[in-house]
C-alpha cells in the first residue's frame, strides 16, 4: 500500500516493516523497533519513547535479511502522538526521521526497494 502522503513528498515512501535501530546522540540509548514506512530520503515509525523536534539520531536499518544494514544520520522532522491499537492506555509517538549523511549507495537500495514494492502494487 502506497503511503497517503506520496503526492507531497519529494522522494515516495511506502509501508514497509523491519527492524530499525536507533541510537540517541545525548544520552547513547538505543531504541529498537519496527519501520512503519520507508522511501529515500525518510522513514516514519512508531515509537514509545518521544524524541524531541530536531533531535539528531543515527540509525541502523535492516531492509533486507541477509544484507548488511543501512547505517545514517537522521533528524526527527515531525512527531505525532496517538494511541496504541493494542493496548489503549498507552500512547506511541509516529516519528518521522529524515535521512542525512547517508551514503548514496544506501539511499540507491531503499530507492530500489521502494520501487519494487510499488510495481509490485500495479
Amino acid at each position: 500500500m502506497i503511503w497517503e502522503g506520496i503526492n507531497k513528498r519529494k522522494f515516495p515512501r511506502v509501508s514497509y516493516k523491519c527492524l530499525i535501530r536507533v541510537f540517541r546522540e545525548g544520552d547513547g540509548e538505543v531504541i529498537e523497533t519496527f519501520t512503519e514506512n520507508i522511501g529515500s530520503g525518510g522513514i516514519c515509525v512508531a515509537l514509545e519513547k518521544r524524541l524531541g523536534l530536531f533531535e539528531k539520531v543515527e540509525m541502523r536499518i535492516f531492509i533486507e535479511e541477509g544484507t548488511s544494514p543501512v547505517e545514517c544520520l537522521g533528524v526527527v522532522v515531525w512527531v505525532v502522538r496517538k494511541h496504541d491499537q493494542k493496548n489503549k492506555e498507552k500512547n506511541l509517538h509516529d516519528t518521522g526521521i529524515e535521512f542525512q549523511d547517508i551514503s548514496e549507495e544506501d539511499r540507491k537500495r531503499i530507492a530500489r526497494l521502494v520501487d519494487d514494492i510499488l510495481e509490485s502494487e500495479t
